[in-house]
Formats: structure tokens, sequence, C-alpha cells
């Protein structure tokens, strides 16, 4: 499932539906993937928020790269897509931050199905409105599934057993899928971003016809709590709140969207990012390098605790992050080639030498999730699950525990680049003139370390002469973000650091990252080019998992299988969001458990916080 949440733990449980209405149906106000929600229908607000909290203030924050649309459809297929703009949207439910895979409803007040799972039906609230006063109405839904999965390889993937959007009433509508049994596909057809389809089909301020395929600078119509007030091309957005949103006294919405303007301002270097936030010309910064939370956070204004610097934990989610070559490339073919990178990696002095020992290597697909993981050796349901795929998997599968390599000594790394030549020279290479080449055509082993952030450059760098020691040419390149985007979508590349978030509760995304159908999508997720019958064959137990137990043991079983393909060459993890602010900001007493920091949505702009902070620059 691709919300990042968390488990609903330790409280009060509630069945999962409002009413059974008149014609029979069970009409829930909030879904859970484990049928039971902390809500009750007549809930007022969210426990983790405060209600009196004060409206107003300007916050501003960080933006990495650049932008020239804002056309969500075509995010990751068309140009840069500037990230705000989803703000102004609203989908059918909404997450709470302090359940598992638990949402309530939104634009939907209410949501049925039947107990297999075969369809389901929204029934949208009478008082949603697009900001021009327009109604919100079972046609826009139905336009914006269309509009995504024709031209968003992402969620054409997500979406691709939602056989069709249908109008059954003036405020319903109903998805049908293509089998029953997928209990995840009534949940996540409620995440869907509801579009204007007037709009959309509309023209603009020159008489021009609007296209939904295609990449756009005008502001678009939404029905959010914000909307673009204003913005310079690939520099700034900055969002207001609406005030007469027609959802601002809604349960879901008591105590957040309490600033009156959210403000991006876009870096294509994060060094620079970080100067304009000492300047305090940014409020906020959420810090993911190492380096720089070691060393660039040592000025006044945080020794008078003017900026404050505070990690919050990471609950809500896994991730594999990875060195990942392109399996489209003949020369990555070879498991044994793929292991033998893994090997040249020498993780524990890259974590020593410009991490300051922050980080833990990932051994996991989903890496921080702790009952997802596989551990130890495959037992009991997960056991019985990969016996399914005996003989379509590495036999390392059933007997050993997988693991890095482990470096950090010149003696260890010499082991490791010694079995990684063995390696190669099993898949079919070998040395020559001290150069790695294909003994059987003699063409030389070479890879490009491509990335788009200048801070993965000095790690590719310090990985650059561990290949080269095995007879590898190696050339880094570091690429503007649209660039990069376009060689991903052509897959045009032989390495790349490419990450994917996990969450809780894994279902339908999984056929994205590893399935056999999106290895080929421009602008899927399937970076690595996985095709693979076992691997789609898991995903299959993951997605149709029963209860809980079914699906952490098929969980952990693609875990596994997925390690042992040896597809990428896993690189670290930190339990934990670094994040810097100046002291404007109020936030609740207590924090939802998997929301993270919560900011900007449920914290607030203080004005005596403020004032005892200084005037901003």
């Amino acid at each position: 499932m691709a919300p990042v949440l968390g488990f609903n733990s330790g409280v009060a449980i509630t069945p999962a539906f409002a009413d059974d209405g008149p014609d029979g149906l069970k009409w829930r106000h909030g879904l859970s993937l484990f049928g039971t929600v902390k809500y009750p229908a007549d809930f007022k607000r969210f426990d983790y928020v405060n209600p009196d909290a004060p409206k107003g203030g300007t916050v501003r924050q960080i933006a990495i790269g650049t932008f020239d649309n804002f056309n969500v459809v075509v995010s990751g297929v068309k140009g840069s897509v500037a990230g705000a703009v989803a703000l102004i949207y609203e989908s059918l439910t909404t997450p709470a931050l302090d359940e598992v895979s638990t949402e309530y409803g939104s634009l939907a007040e209410a949501a049925s199905y039947p107990d297999d799972f075969s369809y389901v039906i929204y029934r949208l609230r009478p008082q949603a409105k697009w900001h021009d006063g327009t109604p919100v109405t079972p046609d826009d839904v139905i336009f914006s599934l269309d509009a995504f999965k024709k031209h968003h390889p992402m969620f054409s993937a997500y979406y691709s057993h939602v056989v069709r959007a249908e109008k059954i009433g003036d405020r319903e509508v109903k998805f049908v899928f293509d089998m029953p049994g997928n209990r995840e596909l009534p949940q996540i057809v409620g995440q869907l971003t509801i579009l204007p389809k007037h709009w959309w089909e509309g023209t603009d301020s020159q008489g021009r016809k609007r296209d939904v395929s295609a990449t756009t600078l005008e502001k678009p119509l939404g029905s959010g709590a914000y909307r673009i007030k204003d913005f310079v091309a690939g520099r700034t957005v900055v969002l207001e709140r609406v005030k007469d949103h027609w959802a601002r006294d809604l349960a879901i919405n008591v105590g957040r969207n309490n600033f009156d303007e959210l403000r991006y301002e876009y870096f294509r270097d994060p060094t620079v990012a970080i100067e304009a936030f000492k300047g305090d010309q940014i409020d906020w910064r959420t810090e993911n390098s190492a380096k720089a939370w070691a060393t660039a956070y040592q000025f006044p204004a945080v020794t008078d605790k003017r900026v404050v610097l505070e990690e919050f934990p990471n609950r809500s989610s896994g991730i594999m992050q990875a060195f990942a070559p392109n399996l489209r490339r003949a020369k990555f073919a070879d498991p044994r080639v793929r292991r033998a990178l893994n090997y040249a990696f020498d993780f524990e002095e890259v974590n020593k030498q410009l991490f300051f020992g922050q980080y833990k290597r990932i051994t996991s697909f989903f890496d921080g999730a702790e009952e997802l993981m596989a551990t130890g050796l495959p037992q009991d349901k997960e056991l019985g699950i990969l016996e399914t795929v005996r003989g379509q998997v590495p036999a390392e599968v059933f007997t050993t525990v997988y693991t890095n390599p482990v470096g950090g000594n010149p003696e260890a790394v010499r082991g490791n680049l010694r079995e990684a030549s063995r390696l190669l020279k099993e898949a079919g290479y070998e040395v020559r003139d001290r150069k790695l080449v294909d003994s059987r055509t003699g063409e030389p082993f070479a890879i490009e370390l491509l990335s788009e952030d200048p801070n993965f450059e000095r790690v590719m760098l310090a990985y650059k002469p561990s290949l080269e020691r095995l007879g590898m040419s190696i050339s880094v390149r570091t690429i503007d973000p649209i660039q990069y985007e376009n060689r991903l979508r052509d897959w045009d590349f032989d390495i790349v650091v490419a990450s994917w978030p996990e969450s809780l509760s894994p279902g339908n995304e999984q056929r994205e990252f590893w399935g056999a159908k999106s290895a080929d999508a421009p602008g899927s997720r399937n970076i690595v080019g996985i095709k693979n019958p076992a691997i789609d064959k898991l995903i299959e137990r993951v997605i149709f998992a029963k209860d809980r137990e079914d699906l952490v043991a098929a969980t952990k079983a693609l875990d596994r299988v997925l390690l042992w393909n040896h597809y990428v060459v896993p690189q670290w993890n930190y339990p934990k969001v670094r994040t810097a602010r100046w002291d404007r900001f109020g936030r609740p007493a207590e924090l939802p458990r998997y929301g993270l920091s919560g900011f900007p949505a449920i914290w607030w702009y203080d004005a005596e916080k403020a004032a005892n902070t200084g005037k901003r620059s």
C-alpha cells in the first residue's frame, strides 16, 4: 500500500462502518486493511491535533531541483512538477497518522464494498466544491482515474486492476475490479487525487484548450485547503490558505492547515540551500546529509537557540536505497556480476569517512520495518510460500542467511575484492592489460555512475577506486534533474542511486517496483528492470494476503528472494528524520506516532516565539 502509515496499537477500536443504508449496503466512514478503525463515525477531531491552533503566518520551506509544470498527471513523465501543487487537491479519503493503513472520508463521506472486495462505491459529500464553487461530482472522479491510468506510468500499474469507474448516482461512483480478493483495492482507489473535469476540458485565458496529458504552468483549479497564490517558474511557489474552504470544519481538518501561506523556494544545490537557511531566508529544513548534519549547523543562531535542531523517529516506513544497476544492459544480467559490485563497495569506510558513522547498512528491501524484514532462515508460513517457487529462486534462499560483505580495514577489503574477482571470472570476465573485459567478445567492462544530486558524487567517487581495482573503467557524472529524469524514462543509464520507500502494509505498489510488466514502462519505479516469474508470483501473494500474518510471511518471502538475486548494492539507512527550524512555530503536545514531524500540516505560527527569534531576513 502506497501511503506510509503505521500500526494502531494500544487504543480502543471501532467497527469500520457508519450505518447500513436503506439500499442494503454497509456504508463505512473509515477504511482499514485490518477491518477496524480507531475513530467512530461522529468523531470530532484526530487525537494528535490542537483544535485551538491559531491560523495565520507564513512558513518558508526548501525544495531541491526546479520545476516547469503544474500538471500532476504527467509528474515523472513530462517536465519537472512542482511538488507543492499536490496540496491544492484532495482525494476521496485522507490517512490518519496514528493508525496503520487507515483512511477516513475526505471528498467522500462514506464507502461500501462487498465481502469479496470485487468493487467499492464511494459517496461524495454534498458540500464538496472546487475553488470556483462548482460541486465535485462522480464525473470528476471518473475523469481523474482515466487520466492517471492513461498518462502516468506509476498509477497505470497501481490501478491496473481497476476495470472501470462508473457513475451510479448523483453523488456515487463505483470502482469495479478485475477479480475478487484484492483487499487493498477498495482503499487505494480512495487515495486517488481528484481533478476537476470541467476545468481540464475547458480553455485557458488565451482561449487555448487545456490538455491533461501536457505540461502547463497555468495555475490549476483545486478543491483543497490551499491554492497557488503566486510563483516564479523554476524558483518559487507560494500557496495561500483558502479561508472559505468547503471542508475547513470537517473532523479530519480540525487543527490542520494552520498557516496562511506556504512558500517553497527551489535550490539546485543543497549547499546553497543550507546557506539560505542559515541566512534566515528559509524557516524549515529537512537534512538528509550526515556530513551536513554533523558540520553545517554550528552557527550563532543554533547556539542561542533561535534555531532548533531536532530529530523525529521514523516509525512509519521501511526503505531500500541502493546503487541500482540497469538489468536491461547485458553486462548486469548475471547475478554474479551484481554480487561482485556489492563486494567492491566498502560501506564501513564510506560511513566512517563521509557520514561520521551515523548510518547502518541496509540488509532488507523493507529495512526499518522490522516485522517485514527477512531474518534468519525461512520458517513456518514463509517457508511454505517459498516452497511454491523452489527451483525458480537461488538455492541460498533456503539455506543461507543473507548478509552484505563487510569491509572497513585493508585485509577485509582485499578479501572482498578477491571474491569479487572470482565472481567476475565465473561470469565470463577476465583482466587483460589491467582492464576487465568480456572474455567472449573482448569488450571492456565500463560503468557510468549517474546522479542528479551533487551530494552523491562524493559517494560515487569513493566507490570508484574499488571498482577500478577490479579492472573496470568507471566514470562519475552528475546532471541536472530534467536530464536525469529523461534518461531514466529512456532507461539510458548503467547505475544510478535509487530508493523505494515501503509502507508497513505492502501491496499493489510492489508490481510497480519489481513486477515484469512495469520493467519496460517509461517512468515506472522498476528502475532495475526486474523480470522474474518467481518475483511476480510472490508479489501476488503479498497483494492477495488474507490477513496480517499472511501478509508478513509473503513480504518476508519476497524480500528474501529479492536479496538473493543481488539486484542492487544496498546502501544505508537512518531511523530518524533530521530537521532544523527557526523557532517560530508551535506544535501539538504529542505528535502522531506515525506522522514523522507532522510539519507543516498540524503545526502553527507562534507569534510570541517569532518575536523572540527575531525579524526574518
